[in-house]
């Protein structure tokens, strides 16, 4: 993760539009560079591009969409907007929170119509911070499925992926232009190749626990549920050539990853009426805050585990998502008719459990109000058969990143961009300000997707005039 002088440097082959990394980002800016002329390639460390978007839900919320207009759904990138800023307390940067939200919806369009990118709206729940139903995310609603899509689109256009390719080093002349890249292959070989622009996609920091422990420290022995090739190279690289960064502190976490076998459960679940419990059979907090936020409350507990409690009609929700599926097939998930009998199955105390459930039904019949803030009475109380999950909190990925212009071009301290390089998702710094509870649903891959599209035009136009 170094910056060298060009000088003296010679470059096996160059091309107009170099990305460092082939997750949604990259592959989105790849296609988008695609589009405004110039052949891009892409630098994926792994033997397979999956990245951090793989092990995701895949949803991404975009506003006025025809997909929200189909479903009679009113919405607009002022609302939307709106949303990311109540959620952080206004603390992202207002511009670039206002471009991202109006180019959401036409980059949906765009990879639908241009690309194939079969997209659909979301019903059935709403996260919370939405105000209305603006999720858009592929048949089998997982990140896996995003991916596989997007390495498709990108196939049809012939776009280059150098998979097993880990970038090193990048070579600045001395105008600020980055000229090029080195890049390590698994057998210890190098190469070097050119570029007249140069995107970074390559997320932010969550798999390096040095950087986590020294910026997010409640995460720092946390299970970490992202990809490991996050080790911060975009940091080092941005600040290296006079870039800042903000917001370090930020990242999304999720309360409910199933324990030990490692998969996301939906958190419609308790959105729409479910609860947590400790291993006591006690609830610990409002579920209703964010998934973010509630894997720090989830760690808390002891031995850093929860239970997610549900019933037979949330059981049949969960079943629209393949990870959910995945986990029942895996035994994760349990069930039985009686609430003391699911208690005996997680191994906590059945009396307990029982009386928190009967607690949840009144507060649900409007009787008394929850200590913690949430309002039961929106959804329907608990019914048999009841279901339960084994959970824990995980970080999923950071949100701090390189300062950013509404083009996407990194900026140096002075508020000035840097010549040529471009930095989306992970890479830049996020729409959560500073806080893990300024995380809005599905921003991860709003960032990702609508700064890589904004990051490809740039990056396009640079390529042409030559930088």
């Amino acid at each position: 993760m170094s910056v060298k002088p060009v000088a003296g440097v010679e470059f096996a082959s160059a091309v107009p539009v170099l990305v460092i990394g082939a997750g949604a980002c990259g592959l989105t800016a790849a296609l988008a560079a695609h589009d405004g002329g110039v052949e891009p390639v892409l630098l994926e460390r792994d033997r397979e591009p999956r990245g951090s978007t793989a092990l995701s839900s895949g949803f991404i919320p975009a506003a006025g969409t025809r997909f929200q207009r189909a479903k009679g759904v009113e919405d607009g990138p002022a609302l939307l907007a709106a949303d990311i800023l109540v959620k952080n307390k206004g603390r992202s940067d207002p511009r670039v929170t206002a471009r991202v939200a109006e180019c959401a919806g036409p980059t949906i369009e765009w990879l639908a119509d241009r690309h194939g990118i079969p997209f659909q709206l979301v019903e059935g729940f709403l996260y919370g911070g939405h105000s209305v139903l603006r999720m858009h995310a592929t048949p089998k609603r997982t990140g896996a499925d995003l991916m596989a899509h997007l390495l498709s689109a990108a196939a049809r256009r012939g776009i280059g992926i150098m998979t097993n390719a880990q970038a090193t080093t990048l070579f600045v002349g001395t105008d600020g232009c980055v000229r090029g890249v080195e890049i390590a292959r698994p057998d210890g070989s190098v190469e070097r190749i050119g570029c007249s622009t140069l995107v970074l996609a390559c997320n932010g920091f969550g798999g390096n626990r040095a950087l986590v422990r020294r910026h997010v420290p409640e995460m720092g022995d946390a299970l970490y549920f992202g990809h490991d090739g996050n080790q911060g190279e975009a940091l080092a690289w941005g600040e290296a050539l006079g870039g800042i960064a903000r917001d370090l502190t930020a990242y999304q976490g999720h309360g409910s990853v199933a324990h030990p076998h490692g998969i996301l459960i939906t958190w419609a679940l308790m959105m729409e009426g479910g609860f947590q419990v400790n291993r006591w059979g006690e609830r610990f907090s409002t579920e209703h805050r964010g998934y973010s936020e509630q894997a720090v409350e989830v760690l808390r507990q002891p031995e850093g585990i929860a239970f997610d409690i549900y019933d037979e009609r949330l059981h049949r929700l969960g079943l629209d998502f393949e990870d959910y599926r995945g986990a029942v097939e895996t035994g994760a998930v349990r069930h039985d008719n009686a609430i003391e009998g699911l208690a005996e199955q997680l191994g906590m105390p059945p009396t307990v459990l029982a009386a928190t459930l009967a607690e949840t039904q009144r507060m649900a019949a409007g009787a008394h109000g929850d200590r913690y803030g949430r309002d039961f009475r929106t959804k329907p109380p608990l019914a048999p058969p009841y279901y339960g999950v084994r959970v824990t909190g995980a970080l999923f990925h950071t949100q701090g990143g390189l300062e950013i212009d509404t083009d996407a071009r990194v900026l140096r301290r002075d508020r000035t961009p840097l010549p040529n390089l471009l930095a989306g998702g992970g890479a830049a710094r996020g729409l959560s300000g500073p806080e893990c509870d300024g995380y809005f649903s599905g921003s991860g891959l709003l960032s990702a997707i609508t700064l890589g599209r904004i990051a490809g035009e740039t990056a396009a136009r640079i390529a042409h005039q030559r930088c």
